[in-house]
């Protein structure tokens, strides 16, 4: 071994030591058995409701289960959808299905906030708890409620209420900043697969799954940044059982952690022993806001006329989720079945494929499957619906994605729309819900989503992840489509056999490429001499498919914005230049900083694929 290899090594060792001496060198197993002592002594079992149905509110998607069970047929299985695109309307949804839950609730994130809508869930999981519903909740560990404490009053909450993290780093609850380096260093392996899966399942037939965590942003309530993400709500028999097993054998798995093995939380539950049990809401809540979504929640005919009765009957769902074991076991051909899934999916289009990801980074296996659409005579149009540099919340896989645009363009023929920060149909959805809460119940309630009305409002950015093929098959889920979703976290969500449904999909992803919503990304105009243009063809695709030193500044692509008084084209058509206005790689961004890190990893980060 050389010298710089025994100092990496040794770097590595210290870290790895240092992290083990901050967790008390792995599970205190002595500390674990006294809090949970102190959890079976001090955890309420008492039920607040004596009735049969746990005093669920009345919902009617109580009355859609009873018919998807009476429509169901082996052969022919019966479903009902509604497909969640506006944030505050799937929060809503949330919270009344968790009021209407009789028996169980099972929720899944990859991300629980210590925010309005945090909060909000939790206090509504606890209350289900205390009158008698089992509610089991399962969180990866890395990014969800970083408060000790809040952890601490879980733990003994109710008997009915289990919170478990997935894939603890050192046997800790919260990751501190010197453990999170020595989990990148000692352990990476085990430390970069995460639990990406967003599942809640109401008494085992009622699912809520796609793209949305637990936080405000994703439910069109943060101040500052609001994702427009989707998700689908889906009832029957057969969807569900395919959820409850999926959330089974990760509740079961060995990385899943019971609170009381976590050292932190151990700590904090012996210190706290025999303290009354007080929730602090977060600072600033607010409580006009949540109150108003609750009432709303909890009025049936609102949620009958808005929602159940908008469900479309509908026949083959599948929930799909990866294993929980499955970046350990990479050559396991049963690992790769949702890759192939997919796979299989896109191969089968005929017609059209309509395709929107917050972060264009192709997997090996989504790049052959669409070089090989691509071959087809004639090739299937794709359409892609992605972030644009101001939009993302991720400059440094843009910077890929900006990397490889030639690529995408030329090699895979991809129509790509990248989505503004600002995009000009916000307040048209704000408009549509004011018509919609025009009369009747509805119009009872003030809609309180923060949308941005104007340019220094509140930024957007996408985080949906769907595919529509052929106007008749709808994926819409957590997957990404990229490296570290076909290869390290964990994904599920939700295939439909149903046109209805996925020309529903297909409208919302075509509305975000639409002019006033998303830039279209072109190749550049021809300028000056032939020979000229040639060279800086091949050096510029010589540059591309270099790993490192990605440096030439004259891309092949750029961004295009429609001319006033034009109609939309396709930039293949003749007069595709004609009515549209070059913009710039980086329309709307003006932090120079951004701009030169973006272009910096797009230099040296292409290794970093796999990773981000």
């Amino acid at each position: 071994m050389k010298p710089r290899s025994y100092r990496r090594a040794g770097v590595r060792a210290l870290l790895c030591s240092a992290a083990l001496l901050l967790s008390a060198c792995g599970l205190n197993r002595e500390l674990a058995r006294q809090a949970d002592a102190v959890v079976a002594a001090e955890r309420p079992s008492e039920v607040g409701c004596a009735r049969a149905d746990r005093c669920a509110i009345a919902s009617p998607y109580h009355d859609l289960v009873e018919r998807a069970r009476a429509e169901n047929r082996p052969d022919a299985p019966a479903h009902y959808v509604n497909v969640l695109e506006v944030g505050e309307d799937s929060l809503l949804l949330r919270v009344h299905l968790i009021r209407a839950a009789r028996t169980s609730i099972d929720l899944q994130t990859f991300i629980w906030a210590g925010d309005d809508a945090g909060w909000l869930v939790l206090e509504e999981l606890i209350a289900a708890a205390r009158r008698g519903v089992k509610v089991r909740v399962l969180a990866d560990q890395l990014f969800s409620l970083d408060n000790v404490d809040w952890l601490a009053r879980l733990a003994r909450a109710h008997v009915n209420l289990e919170f478990r993290l997935y894939n603890p780093t050192f046997d800790e609850a919260v990751t501190q900043p010197l453990e999170f380096a020595a989990g990148l260093v000692c352990c990476f392996s085990k430390f970069n697969q995460r639990m990406h899966n967003k599942l809640l399942l109401i008494d085992g037939e009622i699912g809520i799954a796609g793209g949305r965590n637990v936080e405000n942003r994703y439910f069109d309530w943060d101040a500052e940044f609001d994702y427009r993400d989707r998700d689908v709500l889906v009832l029957g028999p057969v969807a569900g059982a395919e959820m409850r097993a999926s959330f089974e054998q990760f509740w079961k798995h060995p990385r899943s952690a019971p609170l009381t093995r976590l050292n932190d939380v151990n700590r904090r539950l012996v210190a706290g022993a025999g303290e009354p049990l007080r929730f602090t809401p977060p600072e600033n809540l607010d409580r006009p806001r949540v109150d108003a979504l609750r009432a709303r929640a909890d009025d049936a005919e609102y949620v009958r006329a808005h929602f159940a009765q908008a469900a479309l009957r509908v026949g083959r769902v599948d929930y799909f989720s990866d294993a929980p074991d499955k970046a350990q076991r990479p050559d396991d051909p049963a690992e790769a079945e949702l890759t192939r899934r997919i796979s299989d999916l896109l191969l089968s289009a005929r017609s059209q494929i309509v395709f929107e990801t917050p972060y264009l980074v192709l997997s090996q296996r989504a790049r052959e499957v669409f070089r090989d659409i691509r071959r087809r005579k004639p090739p299937v149009p794709v359409i892609v619906s992605t972030n644009s540099l101001a939009a993302t919340d991720a400059f440094y896989v843009y910077a890929l994605s900006y990397k490889y645009k030639k690529r995408y363009l030329k090699r895979y023929g991809f129509q790509i729309h990248e989505f503004k920060p600002f995009p000009a149909d916000a307040a048209e959805f704000v408009r549509n819900y004011e018509q919609l809460a025009g009369g009747g119940a509805a119009g009872k309630y003030q809609r309180y989503g923060r949308t941005p009305l104007k340019r220094e409002g509140v930024r957007l950015g996408l985080h949906a992840k769907s595919i529509v093929i052929d106007d008749r098959v709808s994926l819409i889920g957590s997957h990404n489509f990229d490296p570290r979703s076909d290869n390290v976290n964990s994904e599920s969500g939700f295939i439909i056999y149903d046109r209805a449904v996925a020309e529903q999909v297909r409208a919302a992803v075509l509305r975000n490429t639409q002019p006033q919503n998303a830039w279209v990304v072109a190749q550049r105009p021809p300028r000056g001499p032939k020979l000229i243009r040639k060279l800086n063809n091949v050096i510029a695709t010589v540059s591309t498919a270099l790993p490192l030193f990605d440096l030439w500044p004259f891309r092949y692509a750029t961004s295009y914005e429609l001319k006033p008084g034009c109609s939309p084209l396709p930039p293949r058509d003749p007069g595709f230049q004609a009515c549209y206005e070059d913009v710039g790689d980086f329309p709307e961004v003006d932090l120079p900083l951004k701009t030169i890190y973006t272009r910096i990893v797009t230099a040296f980060g292409a290794g970093l694929v796999g990773i981000l």
